[in-house]
């Protein structure tokens, strides 16, 4: 894992580089301030800057910066997106990791996921403790691959830490900790595989979170479990959310051997307030500890986006110049 730490005099530069930019805008708005957050991002530490741009270049699997600034008057966790949607909680910290975060890359939503905010906020919510989304607590989310059924799906998942009493941890593998047998490897490069939504996207008419639809009623993608340098592959993977192609079995077991090895391979990444981590979504999975939460405005709370190397992609697929798919 590459990782920076801030020192105090570069923790209170990004947070004067963001209270100026809030302070000019009283209305929060990241979608229409996204390309202006990019030109913002050239006033932060030199030393950000170059680390953050050199981990890119590198292809570093799992990125983490810390000491970044937090608000010493952080509200309490809000118990659901919703709330935090509708009160605008942490705003600042939105700002932070977007201004850090375009560093790597540009940062996208998604239009039915979160109404289609940039950043959304991961937080326990109460009637959600077994679901397979980040609203979830009792139930360990598995390694996958975010946004896996997509092919414009992110370059980075950037996650950056309010709150963690819990000392909760972030499961992560990479694809170069993995030595896939030959003939596993042989069947995981080929279209043999079938990637879902996951059910934090209401991608059909009768899915909700609470009554999420059937795998076979999703669209899909079928594509390749590990693809591009043959030496060095990129991986998509979410054992929730991708099927062997009906009747396969090599391809079922080839699966099962990816999703065993990997979980075999996780190392598990504690995140403190004011630290942020970026994980390369074609270079490593990620998921999440189980915890209890306590619904008291305690809770792990972190700040969530999705970064994109060539925003030009998501461009080419919407037929229009949004940062939101759909």
């Amino acid at each position: 894992m590459a990782r920076y730490v801030l020192s105090d005099d570069e923790k209170d530069q990004v947070a004067a580089v963001a209270d100026e930019f809030l302070a000019a805008r009283p209305v929060w708005a990241p979608l229409e301030y996204a390309d202006r957050i990019r030109t913002e991002a050239e006033r932060l530490p030199v030393g950000v800057r170059r680390f953050l741009v050199s981990s890119r270049a590198a292809e570093d699997a799992v990125i983490a910066l810390g000491n970044l600034p937090l608000d010493e008057d952080l509200v309490p966790t809000p118990p659901s997106w919703q709330v935090a949607e509708k009160e605008e909680s942490a705003i600042r910290e939105e700002l932070v990791l977007m201004l850090t975060g375009s560093l790597l890359g540009e940062p996208f939503g998604w239009v039915n996921q979160q109404n289609g905010r940039l950043v959304h906020d991961v937080c326990p919510s109460r009637g959600q403790e077994n679901s397979l989304t980040s609203a979830s607590s009792r139930q360990q989310l598995t390694l996958h691959t975010e946004d896996v059924f997509h092919s414009c799906r992110g370059d980075y998942v950037a996650l950056m830490c309010l709150r963690n009493p819990d000392a909760v941890g972030t499961t992560v593998a990479l694809v170069e900790s993995v030595d896939f047998p030959e003939p596993v490897r042989r069947v995981l490069h080929q279209d043999r595989f079938r990637f879902f939504p996951d059910d934090s996207h209401h991608v059909v008419p009768q899915h909700t979170t609470e009554n999420p639809s059937a795998l076979e009623d999703r669209p899909h993608e079928v594509a390749s479990v590990l693809f591009g340098p043959e030496e060095s592959p990129y991986l998509r993977i979410d054992a929730d959310f991708t099927e062997a192609m009906p009747g396969d079995t090599e391809a079922e077991a080839a699966l099962e051997t990816a999703a065993e090895l990997l979980a075999a391979a996780a190392e598990r990444v504690v995140l403190s307030p004011g630290d942020a981590v970026f994980v390369d979504n074609h270079r490593a999975v990620h998921g999440r500890d189980t915890f209890t939460p306590r619904y008291d405005g305690t809770d792990r709370w972190l700040k969530r986006t999705s970064l994109v190397r060539d925003l030009r992609r998501t461009y080419v697929r919407t037929k229009s110049r949004s940062r939101l798919l759909g």
